[in-house]
């Protein structure tokens, strides 16, 4: 072997160690590069992400919100109207009272003490909640049996009447409707 050839074979192994080095050196740099940018993009997705999860979470709470604004608007309107409604009902049962204060006195009064719990109801109804209502029902009963007793009986008759004024039908009437017009369908005649 040359001169030159040891030179060469020299070169080649001196380049070699250093340039494996070099490129180890190169990969380690581009895996780091690469593991920031992706921990970079990680982020910025993450943060994205996040973000739309605000903002979605806000605009369902926005919602809910709306839906349970409506729906405490709807509740007073109907918490007034049936007090309107009970109101009526309590002036009916003035009425009565001052029927009854001539031929009996006693009955007249008590029809006056339902008449005022009914416009304490009313009151409760319209002011209230249904927690303070029922405590009140509960506490007048306790006081006055019979006179609630006279009420309830009262109210069934005032609801029967209201859902017959409204159009709508009770269950034996549906009932007969449908006996009615199954009878006809078979030509039956009862």
């Amino acid at each position: 072997m040359s001169d030159l050839d040891l030179n060469k074979k020299n070169l080649s192994q001196k380049k070699s160690p250093g340039s494996s080095q070099k490129l180890k050196d190169q990969v380690a740099d581009a895996g780091a590069d690469l593991k920031q940018r992706a921990g970079d993009a990680l982020k910025a997705s993450t943060d994205v992400a996040q973000d739309k999860l605000q903002d979605a979470s806000d605009a369902a709470k926005d919602v809910a919100s709306g839906a349970a604004d409506r729906l405490q608007d709807q509740v007073k309107q109907q918490q007034r109207s049936g007090a309107d409604f009970v109101e009526r009902f309590a002036g009916n049962i003035r009425d009565a009272a001052r029927a009854f204060e001539s031929d009996a006195p006693f009955a007249a009064r008590g029809i006056s003490s339902a008449a005022e719990y009914v416009e304490d109801a009313a009151e409760k109804i319209r002011n209230g909640s249904f927690r303070d209502l029922v405590g009140g029902a509960t506490e007048f009963a306790k006081r006055q049996p019979a006179a609630f007793l006279g009420i309830s009986v009262l109210a069934g008759f005032a609801a029967i009447r209201f859902l017959k004024a409204s159009g709508g039908q009770l269950p034996s009437q549906q009932n007969n409707n449908w006996k009615q017009a199954s009878s006809s369908y078979r030509g039956d005649k009862s």
